[in-house]
């Protein structure tokens, strides 16, 4: 086939988002005890600003946003924004990832949107990670695209990865006592249509995104920049180093 008659999709960027921002860090504490954990800073800014700055460079008008731990505090750091909608998911209880999406459908539509774990970090590389993420979605073969980094790029316990990647992005869940290639990265595109007959409650999305891989509707997409996962406090003194530094890392990745 001649390129010159290869038809490129057009890319649709969700316009809403929600940040998922109510879990209590406890992986963090003491810092986490006074501080949520989407307020901790790196390079002079808390981590939900970093994730606003991505969502709003790539074009999305609304971000919802769950609290609960400490959320009164995330709900005054957000308040009098103006460069980006925000509008805050009360939970009464702990939801967990997905009990918090559910509990905030009414406020996402009944397009796709993005979600993305308040902790999540990232450096983009050519072209912004989210455009990217944006592309890979086909909205009439996948319910779920999650973002996903090499495993062998990951430190820690998270280096055993997550899934295991088809030739056309499909994803299948790591096997146990297995290492898997790739690892999520906690940003993803979901459509409204995962949710259909969730539960109540507190569950995590990993429960969909098994739902979404049974129905071969769960997908991947690889990100090409750089990843920092914060989990513990080393992690979160090892991402500042890094940013200090400009992100030169230890050992070259090539």
């Amino acid at each position: 086939m001649l390129l010159t008659r290869l038809k490129t999709k057009k890319t649709t960027i969700p316009e809403t988002a929600m940040v998922l921002a109510a879990g209590r860090g406890t992986r963090l504490a003491p810092l986490t005890d006074k501080t949520p954990k989407p307020l901790t800073e790196v390079d002079g800014k808390a981590l939900i600003d970093h994730i606003l700055e991505r969502l709003i460079a790539v074009g999305v008008k609304r971000v919802v946003v769950n609290i609960f731990h400490l959320g009164e505090q995330i709900e005054a750091h957000l308040d009098g924004r103006t460069d980006v909608e925000i509008v805050i998911s009360h939970e009464d209880s702990l939801l967990d990832t997905g009990g918090g999406v559910v509990n905030a459908l009414p406020l996402l539509g009944s397009a796709p949107f993005f979600v993305i774990n308040g902790d999540s970090l990232w450096v983009d590389a050519m072209k912004p990670t989210l455009e990217r993420l944006a592309e890979a979605w086909h909205e009439k073969t996948m319910d779920a695209l999650l973002l996903l980094h090499p495993s062998a790029r990951v430190s820690g316990s998270l280096a055993r990865g997550d899934f295991t990647m088809g030739p056309l992005g499909d994803l299948t869940r790591r096997e146990e006592r297995r290492i898997a290639p790739y690892t999520y990265m906690g940003a993803s595109i979901l459509h409204p249509r995962l949710f259909e007959g969730a539960p109540d409650g507190a569950f995590s999305l990993n429960r969909l995104y098994d739902k979404a891989q049974e129905a071969e509707r769960l997908f991947g997409a690889l990100h090409d920049g750089l990843w920092y996962h914060i989990s513990t406090i080393d992690d979160l003194e090892t991402a500042r180093e890094f940013y200090a530094r400009g992100h030169v890392p230890d050992v070259p990745f090539f």
